[in-house]
């Protein structure tokens, strides 16, 4: 792929596929499809400093889940990171948020830096810090979008959010800040590894978020107890739910 243009067809392409499949692995692809076209509206309004060292990052980026899905649909090898993703879709009782997140955790604590590191590639990356920040406005700008589409699947959702203060705040601490931040002084390690093998330092990295993802399905037996009533609770097929988490929601 050489644009954002391609990368969203080929996100479609994944999107149409798990639908007719009713597989949750769309969830993810689903979010990442609005991301994308974010991004692209944020580069076509001069958003970033370089827009077609932005259009590269979003394309390396994507590619990274693009391969894998693509190699796991081959029973392929992927990374410790995305088998975990790839593993949890198997399973009936991880709510649809669960899906998102640990697709997230593999693509932004993995990828992004990767990404991050390969279009630096004999440069001076501190150039890339403020255009590689404005990524994660994008995201936030999504969050409460996605919560209130992930309200319209569990109800519930919506009376807890309005009434703890959390609307802006379920997804935030998870991936807008700290993973944000570990993205970055990974791809600053890897543009530097200071005598270190970089498959090593990739792997070395993969293995950590792979146990992030641990964090994420693992939970004390409270905590399950509620996961299993939200998942009893949700509506609709996988099919519908990708259609809600679809739509913009105001």
């Amino acid at each position: 792929m050489e644009n954002i243009s391609q990368v969203l067809e080929s996100l479609d392409e994944i999107i149409n596929e798990t639908e007719k499949e009713n597989n949750v692995l769309g969830y993810f692809a689903v979010l990442y499809r609005r991301v994308t076209w974010k991004v692209k509206e944020a580069i076509e309004n001069d958003y970033f400093d370089d827009a077609r060292r932005m259009e590269q990052l979003d394309v390396v980026f994507a590619e990274r889940y693009i391969v894998a899905y693509y190699k796991h649909k081959e029973k392929l090898p992927v990374t410790k990171s995305w088998q975990k993703a790839f593993d949890l879709a198997t399973n009936f009782w991880p709510v649809t948020f669960q899906h998102l997140l640990i697709g997230m955790n593999a693509h932004i604590n993995l990828d992004l830096g990767i990404a991050a590191a390969k279009v630096s590639e004999g440069k001076n990356i501190g150039k890339l810090k403020d255009d590689f920040y404005r990524i994660n406005q994008i995201l936030a700008d999504l969050v409460e979008e996605v919560q209130l589409n992930l309200a319209t699947i569990w109800p519930p959702l919506w009376y807890i959010l309005k009434h703890t203060g959390q609307l802006d705040n379920l997804m935030t601490n998870f991936s807008m800040q700290l993973a944000r931040d570990g993205a970055w002084r990974f791809a600053q390690t890897l543009h530097n590894p200071e005598g270190k093998e970089y498959k090593d330092c990739v792997q070395e990295r993969d293995i950590a978020v792979a146990k992030v993802a641990d964090i994420i399905t693992n939970h004390k037996p409270g905590i399950r107890l509620l996961l299993g009533v939200i998942r009893l609770g949700e509506i609709g097929s996988v099919r519908s739910k990708m259609c809600k988490l679809k739509t913009i929601t105001t």
